[in-house]
């Protein structure tokens, strides 16, 4: 298990988040591409369904993508979302978690973040990397491992 990399961004609201402010604490990074786009919403959709089951586990959750606080706010407020949405738009964090990846569309290559999650536990450590989210399961995929993990302590 390796240490979380350490991050300091502004959520929707402006609120300074750091990884210290989840000591003691379970978290969930997930990174996605973009605001309001299919795939991005069904994985934060399905999130905030489950938001009593990671509250249970005591478990935090940031969404991170490169879009505005502003593109952030909007989004969160369409999906009432009850988590914190971090605007990372230096892609500081993106980079120190490599997530960023060469993408292609339509034969051009370009920059892109990959979607990706993290589980970090109460120590600040990686327990689990998920490289290939699928949006409509990873919640369910994410709470099994929490229970599972969380039963090893």
């Amino acid at each position: 298990m390796k240490n979380a990399p350490k991050f300091k961004l502004v959520d929707q609201n402006g609120k300074t988040h750091t990884l210290a402010d989840y000591a003691g604490k379970w978290l969930l990074v997930y990174f996605y591409p973009k605001d309001s786009t299919p795939g991005c919403t069904q994985e934060a959709c399905a999130i905030r369904d489950s938001w009593s089951e990671f509250k249970k586990y005591d478990t935090c959750v940031l969404g991170v993508s490169a879009d505005s606080e502003k593109s952030h706010k909007k989004f969160q407020e369409n999906h009432d979302l009850p988590f914190p949405l971090l605007a990372d738009t230096e892609r500081d964090m993106i980079r120190a978690y490599g997530v960023e990846k060469e993408k292609s569309m339509f034969g051009k290559k370009y920059m892109g973040i990959s979607r990706e999650s993290f589980l970090i536990n109460s120590e600040g450590k990686i327990v689990k990397h998920y490289e290939q989210v699928k949006p409509a399961i990873h919640a369910e995929e994410v709470l099994r491992d929490l229970i599972e993990l969380q039963k090893e302590k």
